[in-house]
């Protein structure tokens, strides 16, 4: 094949491609959104989404639509409603609230916010505009915007399990994003090898995780530490000694010692009881037993 041949094969290729694509947009629908978002725990983000309609002007009636995941498995996150010659779109009663719109659906903004991010939010994010009363008056993007949480490590409990026969283990709990790396220190160094293990991690968004620490010994102290690039936490337990047992029949001392103080006013009562009615002690305690 020549040279010419192929040029020619080429341009016919791009005007393909260029057909192909104005197809694809004869309806004159375009969405603008990002492709990824970050944000951190706590904090407010927002989810750029911009679009473009066949339609020059927006004088009627228009429905925006916020979705956390895509089809029938999705969750309505927000939805208002500009009515004809509105310059806002409001939202329901029910709306949460920590979730309002950036933009401005009349200049073609549908940015979301939301206040407050949890490591919950992560996920992809659709957004959707309607005109009501126009045929095929809707576009939604379909690739969507993933939101990345992030947060420091936290611990959440820290617990020990077992009994004296079959050993005692420790369990940490933490969360974090990125997925904390936890450790164990003892008394005096890092705690590595076979005794220390990850029990689970939530297969959904990876931000929950739980290690175990077997054979911990009594009276000795444990501390768990996890992190990431966010931070650090740290939890300690002390596991107590068990409890010295009573030579069987001994009394504990405490006990004892109440048991003598009853065993002696009850004495000094029986005592007054027999003495007083003989004549013995002054008047006003006789006339008090008469």
């Amino acid at each position: 094949m020549d040279t010419r041949s192929l040029c020619r094969m080429v341009n016919l290729l791009l005007c393909f491609m260029e057909a192909l694509g104005a197809a694809s947009n004869d309806d004159g629908w375009s969405m603008k959104v990002q492709a990824e978002v970050r944000a951190m725990e706590g904090y407010p983000v927002v989810l750029p989404c911009s679009f473009t309609h066949p339609h020059h002007t927006l004088h009627s009636s228009l429905q925006v639509v916020w979705r956390l995941g895509h089809g029938q498995g999705s969750t309505v996150l927000y939805h208002c409603s500009s009515p004809t010659g509105a310059r806002t779109c409001q939202p329901g009663p029910q709306q949460d609230q920590r979730y309002r719109l950036e933009g401005n659906p009349r200049e073609h903004d549908l940015s979301l916010r939301i206040n407050s991010a949890a490591l919950q939010d992560n996920g992809r994010y659709y957004c959707r505009v309607e005109i009501p009363g126009h045929a095929h008056a809707s576009y939604e993007d379909k690739m969507g915007t993933r939101l990345r949480v992030e947060a420091a490590p936290r611990i959440l409990g820290l617990s020990v399990e077992g009994s004296e026969e079959a050993g005692y283990r420790a369990q940490c709990r933490v969360q974090g994003s990125p997925l904390p790396d936890v450790q164990w220190l003892g008394p005096d160094e890092l705690m590595e090898g076979s005794n220390i293990s990850p029990l689970s991690q939530e297969s959904l968004g990876q931000h929950h995780t739980t290690s175990q620490l077997r054979d911990i010994l009594p009276g000795q102290q444990y501390t768990c530490s996890a992190s990431n690039p966010l931070g650090k936490d740290q939890a300690t337990l002390y596991m107590l000694p068990p409890r010295q047992v009573q030579v069987s029949g001994e009394a504990p001392p405490l006990l004892l010692l109440l048991s003598l103080s009853l065993g002696f006013k009850v004495l000094l009562l029986l005592g007054m009881v027999v003495w007083l009615p003989q004549g013995g002690g002054p008047a006003w305690l006789r006339c008090w037993f008469k």
